[in-house]
């Protein structure tokens, strides 16, 4: 299975917290990066053809099922880069081996 062999991922998870003029906002946890074995499938890249340009490279993330508390908000590091997540996770359920979470995340421009 290839979550079980895949790359490791940190993942930090969202939380809510009051900002300093009493606004409820949502922010990446602070309690450190959740590492999780994911595997990862490429789903669309657009590269750079001249300076100036933005390149996007999108990738879906499989991580298990017991992976909770990712939102949009949340940040990815994996493959040596730090990732945003472009989609709310969507959840797959099936049998006890193939349940999992399908995250796509875009690499942040360097």
């Amino acid at each position: 299975m290839q979550r079980r062999r895949g790359l490791t991922a940190k993942v930090w998870k969202s939380e809510k917290r009051i900002d300093n003029r009493g606004n409820e906002v949502v922010v990446a946890d602070a309690d450190g990066p959740h590492e999780v074995r994911c595997a990862l499938v490429p789903q669309r890249s657009a590269r750079a053809e001249v300076p100036g340009q933005q390149q996007i490279n999108i990738t879906r993330m499989i991580v298990p099922a017991d992976l909770e508390g990712v939102t949009l908000w949340s940040r990815v590091e994996v493959l040596g880069s730090v990732w945003d997540i472009v989609t709310p996770p969507a959840y797959h359920h099936g049998e006890r081996k193939t349940r999992h979470w399908s995250v796509d995340i875009r690499e942040r421009p360097s």
